[in-house]
């Protein structure tokens, strides 16, 4: 099933997963989440660096 699935996919299911646990509960930490996310989702080395910066940007604002 997972290579049925479009290329960017995965990616964009761990943005909704993180930022939907991030509104349960924002006082939680965003890294360990994106950690989980990353394995999770069996993120590609550049798509863990993408979900890494992106919520790093996100969490300085």
């Amino acid at each position: 099933m997972h290579d049925l699935l479009p290329d960017g996919e995965d990616l964009r299911r761990a943005v909704k997963w993180v930022s939907g646990n991030l509104q349960e509960n924002p006082g939680q930490p965003v890294q360990p989440l994106v950690q989980e996310a990353i394995f999770k989702f069996d993120l590609s080395p550049l798509d863990a660096e993408f979900l890494i910066r992106f919520f790093g940007k996100r969490n300085e604002e």
